[in-house]
């Protein structure tokens, strides 16, 4: 059957829920070590693990989830899944907003992760409405909404997140003649740490709101097929995928290159707050920098660069460019200016993902590719349940105030070795 031509509003909108979702992962990295501190009334060092909790939770249930969801979109269609998802992550940031306690926010996650159906099931949206010529112009365009979130959300929550967002509010204000009132102000420096989970709740009401009256449904009724529990099952693309030596060694490789590279959004405001005393707003504009690196590298050199060079000498290069960034971090930046340089040099890294792909994907067979996606997103979600959890508490352990050796860096430099 011939896909079905979409609106313009359904492009836009799926555009808009990919590129909202990443802001709203984004958005509350800078300001969750404040959040998580204010509500456990822990200090940076014990509180480290708590955050580590958040993403190991997030992780398991994006791991058994994602399966689940992606067998129900085949059996009652893309629109009520991408709806439904998108609708708990707007009341899933709202809960986290007004959380009273770390076991709210916890809860949060859990519901996060459980619900992170809306890039995947966007991406079968789009395939289900393009043609094969369309269909990687199409796959681009979501991917730059993926990048350009990760850009936007940091920056966003970093400025809001940071208690001097009322000083420049009311610069702005004075443009006009106004300025905020004293009790308005207050309760603003107050709950800065919320005001970025209540943007991104915001955000995800008004976009799910557009949705349902732009988006369309694309899966026909006879292209519908039963959900069958057994199918949606994580383990299983793993264990098909063992079949191939060459596949499975590059698959190992890949899972530790994962566990590194996820040391970065597991510790990365814990360590630049403890280190150099950086504020959420610092914590924001450094990983938007990350963001613009990652795209410029991903965007446009993998694409000339691993043609020319081959996928094996890219991935090593882009390897040794991620250890010595980790390197870097751990040891060779006495103040936060030298971090900068090292997001350069890490950039570089976003060479070996897509040419690790491309290695394993020549290996398997053309009938098990399908299952070979399925296991990369397997270990990219074993990995986000491991490392976090590790990193986080490794941070802890190495700024503890009553030990003897204080290394806030301790987490990159294991990052380094793995």
């Amino acid at each position: 059957m011939t896909p079905r031509a979409p609106g313009k509003h359904a492009l836009t909108f799926l555009f808009i829920t990919v590129l909202i979702s990443m802001i709203g992962m984004g958005v509350i990295i800078p300001v969750l070590p404040t959040l998580i501190q204010e509500l456990t009334g822990l200090d940076e060092s014990a509180a480290a693990p708590y955050g580590g909790y958040l993403l190991l939770v997030y992780a398991i249930m994006q791991f058994f989830m994602s399966p689940i969801l992606g067998g129900l979109s085949d059996r009652f269609g893309r629109r009520p899944i991408i709806l439904f998802s998108l609708g708990a992550y707007a009341l899933d940031y709202a809960l986290m907003a007004f959380a009273p306690s770390y076991a709210w926010l916890f809860l949060g996650r859990v519901l996060a992760g459980g619900f992170a159906a809306t890039y995947s099931t966007s991406m079968a949206y789009i395939a289900d409405i393009s043609t094969p010529e369309e269909r990687a112009g199409r796959f681009g365009m979501i991917g730059a909404a993926f990048g350009l979130g990760f850009i936007v959300g940091p920056a966003l929550g970093g400025f809001l997140g940071d208690p001097s967002f009322t000083v420049t509010l009311n610069n702005w204000l004075g443009i006009v003649g106004t300025s905020l009132n004293s009790g308005l102000e207050t309760w603003l420096q107050e709950n800065a740490p919320r005001l970025p989970f209540m943007l991104a709740s915001f955000l995800a009401f008004c976009n799910v709101t557009y949705g349902f009256f732009v988006l369309p449904e694309t899966l026909t009724k006879e292209r519908r097929r039963s959900f069958n529990l057994s199918r949606a099952n994580p383990v299983g693309s793993l264990i098909q995928v063992a079949k191939y030596p060459m596949v499975l060694g590059v698959l190992i490789a890949y899972f530790m290159m994962q566990v590194a590279h996820n040391a970065l959004p597991a510790i990365w405001s814990w360590y630049t707050e403890a280190k150099f005393d950086w504020t959420p707003r610092s914590i924001g504009w450094s990983l938007a920098f990350v963001g613009v690196t990652a795209a410029i590298v991903q965007g446009g050199l993998t694409r000339r660069v691993i043609p020319k060079i081959g996928e094996p000498k890219a991935a090593m290069i882009g390897i040794a460019a991620m250890t010595a960034s980790f390197i870097g971090y751990a040891l060779f930046s006495p103040s936060g200016g030298y971090v900068y340089f090292w997001i350069l040099v890490g950039a570089v890294g976003g060479f070996t993902m897509p040419a690790m792909q491309g290695i394993m994907s020549r290996a398997a067979p053309p009938d098990a590719q399908g299952e070979l996606q399925g296991a990369i997103s397997s270990v990219m979600s074993i990995s986000m349940a491991i490392s976090p959890i590790t990193m986080t508490n490794v941070f802890s352990h190495y700024t503890d105030p009553e030990r003897d050796i204080y290394f806030p860096g301790a987490p990159m430099l294991l990052a380094a070795i793995v």
